[in-house]
């Protein structure tokens, strides 16, 4: 059985349109996308779209979509939290921060028609599972269980790590939302994170995905990253007129050594 898990497009849809293809050339048997779909990029309404056509063409059963934290800030208007400024000059920089957020959800929520906005809704505060023939139970969501916006990181303390799934039942747990690929075995869990589509950090310029094919009770992990053309994503961003292009800009580009 082949499970083939995407995560955080947030709305690059030069990203997704060159994930699409290589996840369906593996001929997964079940799809998960474990939310951030829209916000941030510059084709919100277009990724949403988009995986709601390919999630009726594959089966609903089959395909399962949740909730990320930016798409509750899209339905509901909340905002990232940011710590209290200490000084003038970073209460200056915290008010710009603002700003430039707000403007971005803002602009991203203008693109939706009543239909996108209804059916992100329906998405929201979700997790997904699936039981394995002779492996056991597999569970997905956006950060970690029951939260959609705590960090689940490669450096985060085992002990920590462990807390965050200690009220659910399973085997193996697969996130997305630090947009950073990892495959922890914390004993009584493996922990997966198969990174970000549209805003990866650890691989710039690729869109990232992951593959788990379940045999003989044991589980293969393959964590992917798959090149897509970076210009014409920003292209693609001034054309839609992106409110905050500099920063989108940056999301994509390799940082400097």
């Amino acid at each position: 059985m082949k499970l083939a898990v995407f995560s955080d497009v947030h709305g690059n849809l030069t990203a997704f349109e060159a994930v699409k293809p290589e996840i369906e050339s593996a001929r997964p048997d079940v799809i998960w996308c474990l939310g951030d779909l829209a916000a941030s990029g510059p084709r919100p309404a277009e990724c949403i779209r988009r995986i709601r056509e390919w999630r009726e063409a594959f089966g609903k059963d089959k395909f399962h979509v949740i909730g990320g934290n930016t798409d509750r800030y899209l339905v509901t208007g909340e905002r990232f939290k940011m710590p209290p400024a200490k000084d003038e000059e970073a209460f200056q920089k915290l008010a710009a921060r603002r700003e430039t957020a707000d403007g971005l959800f803002n602009w991203n929520l203008r693109q939706f028609t009543w239909e996108d906005y209804e059916w992100l809704a329906k998405l929201l505060g979700r997790e997904t599972s699936l039981p394995v023939k002779d492996y056991g139970w597999v569970i997905g969501y956006h950060a970690i269980p029951g939260d959609d916006e705590a960090i689940l990181r490669p450096d985060t303390p085992q002990e920590e790590a462990l807390d965050a799934l200690l009220d659910r039942e399973g085997r193996l747990g697969i996130g997305g939302h630090i947009h950073i690929q990892m495959d922890r075995d914390l004993g009584r869990w493996r922990v997966v994170n198969v990174g970000s589509v549209g805003f990866s950090v650890d691989a710039r310029g690729k869109a990232q995905w992951g593959l788990f094919t379940f045999e003989n009770g044991d589980v293969t992990v393959d964590l992917r990253a798959v090149p897509y053309d970076v210009q014409a994503a920003l292209a693609d961003a001034r054309e839609a007129g992106h409110p905050a292009y500099e920063w989108f800009e940056s999301q994509l580009q390799p940082q400097p050594r």
